[in-house]
């Protein structure tokens, strides 16, 4: 399995966080405040430089003033499942 960060399932994530960012009205240094972090750390997350893990996610939202519990749904239903990303045998004949 690939690293994840290089998937088009974890720039749906990406798209998703800075969405929710977006509709906060908040900028990557607001962000960055209310985490404590150096604003080039938002950067680099929405730039796909940086991996965030789930804790860092479910910060992240609450940072936004996000619903955490309706943004990881809407996360579990736009990354297709492995079955679903699996490619298709093609059949003998």
């Amino acid at each position: 399995m690939r690293k994840t960060i290089h998937t088009p399932e974890y720039a749906i994530v990406r798209d998703i966080l800075r969405a929710a960012r977006q509709k906060a009205g908040l900028s990557q240094r607001d962000i960055a405040a209310r985490l404590k972090v150096l604003p080039s750390w938002v950067a680099k997350v929405e730039l796909m430089e940086r991996r965030v893990d789930v804790v860092e996610l479910v910060r992240i939202l609450h940072a936004c003033g996000a619903d955490v519990n309706a943004t990881l749904v809407q996360v579990a239903q736009a990354i297709p499942t492995a079955d679903e990303s699996r490619p298709r045998k093609r059949g003998r004949g």
